[in-house]
């Protein structure tokens, strides 16, 4: 009972600090419009928020692994609650290059919390009894909905109210999450096989040694760069553009709307199956529906009805994929080393996030939208193709025992 309490208080406090995070991913670039009346520093403020979270992803996970994930979450919360509020609340005297270094920090301490939450997760998972697919599935979906109710309550609280407030609600949510996981959390102890601390160095390239050596999980991180490149290109700049051609700016929240959709009600489906739920057909399946022909069917045709149609497909195919990874992951990587794996994986894995922006700009000028969605589609069709050809994807299907390490009750 007191291990599915922590899991209960580990996804509330996950969840509340997401949709924080949705709503401030709408109130930060507007209060900066609003304050700057600059669109170029917005996009400075955007990347500085994005670079920071992606190296101390990276660059943390060997320090969470020695303090403890729950010790990093309680601190990197609070201390987001912080540096989020002391945005709106002294802009004014610290001006731009203030607010860069804010929103800096802000970044890079969401980073280390979420990858404590991260490595905190499994345990407690497992502690609690639950089936480690389900509860990967449970996550995902909770994060899912988190975009799904984000988005519209922070525009309309940023109508009804103003961008500043919008931020404190955010601080609030942080501060929220950092509470509750001091007074509900506890994470079942891990006794590293080692028995002795490894320098930070040696610590951080075991991570991604690790990687390299599990051929699955490095399968893993190669296609999820690939297709966060392909999705950022169509999020950020192919989508927007097409919607400029064909209809208005309320056609991007209406196709996001649908694909958010399909993703929570697919993923409600998945979480009751996913204990006996064939990995590697769902997988590759659900790959091959969510990601291509949201940009050949939008490449080929202007119909708005069938980008909407297209999206609650795909949002429905690409329900189980993170669930899928997530459990893989759990179920792959020693519990003393989760942070570390976690960390480069995330940080390897996002860093085609920021290049498919860029990427998908290019293309466009070039070609055209049209072209370039066609292209994009095809070069993401390609890369959902390839599980179905290398051995080493059905490797999903393989529930392996859990990794050698001691686990002992927390005091």
């Amino acid at each position: 009972m007191r291990h599915r309490r922590a899991l209960v208080a580990l996804l509330t406090a996950d969840t509340i600090s997401a949709v924080g995070t949705r709503m401030s991913a709408l109130a930060l670039p507007w209060f900066v419009l609003v304050s700057t009346d600059s669109a170029t520093k917005a996009g400075v403020v955007a990347f500085v928020e994005m670079l920071p979270y992606v190296l101390a992803a990276a660059a943390g996970g060997p320090w969470i692994d020695r303090v403890g994930g729950r010790r990093f979450s309680i601190v990197a919360d609070a201390g987001s609650a912080l540096a989020v509020a002391a945005v709106p609340l002294l802009h004014h005297d610290i001006g731009f290059g203030g607010l860069l270094v804010l929103v800096g920090i802000a970044g890079a301490l969401r980073g280390f919390g979420d990858t404590a939450k991260e490595a905190m997760f499994p345990r407690i998972a497992e502690a609690s009894g639950m089936e480690m697919t389900r509860a990967a599935s449970l996550q995902d979906g909770l994060h899912r909905l988190a975009t799904l109710l984000g988005a519209p309550i922070g525009g309309a609280l940023i109508a009804i109210l103003d961008a500043p407030t919008v931020l404190l609600l955010d601080a609030a949510s942080f501060g929220f999450s950092a509470v509750l996981v001091l007074l509900l959390v506890r994470v079942p102890r891990v006794v590293d096989p080692s028995g002795a601390a490894e320098p930070y160095p040696q610590a951080l390239r075991a991570g991604l040694v690790f990687l390299r050596g599990n051929k699955l999980a490095a399968a893993i991180v190669v296609m999820l760069f690939a297709t966060n490149l392909f999705d950022a290109a169509y999020s950020s700049v192919l989508l927007p553009l097409w919607a400029t051609l064909v209809g208005s700016p309320v056609v991007l929240g209406l196709a996001n709307g649908s694909f958010a959709i399909g993703a929570v009600l697919g993923n409600i489906v998945f979480t009751a199956y996913a204990p006996r739920a064939p990995r590697w057909a769902l997988f590759t399946f659900g790959f091959i529906v969510g990601g291509a022909p949201r940009f050949l069917a939008i490449g080929f045709s202007e119909e708005i009805w069938l980008l909407y149609a297209v999206s609650f497909v795909a949002g429905v195919g690409i329900a189980a994929i993170n669930p899928i990874l997530g459990a893989v992951i759990y179920e792959r990587v020693p519990p003393h080393m989760m942070a570390r794996v976690q960390g480069v994986a995330t940080a390897v894995s996002w860093a085609g996030i920021p290049l498919g922006g860029l990427l998908g700009g290019a293309v466009a000028g070039a070609v055209g939208v049209h072209v370039a969605l066609i292209v994009t589609g095809l070069l993401y069709l390609f890369v959902t193709l390839v599980p179905l050809v290398r051995p080493v994807w059905r490797e999903l299907d393989v529930r392996p025992a859990k990794p050698v390490s001691v686990a002992q009750p927390a005091a």
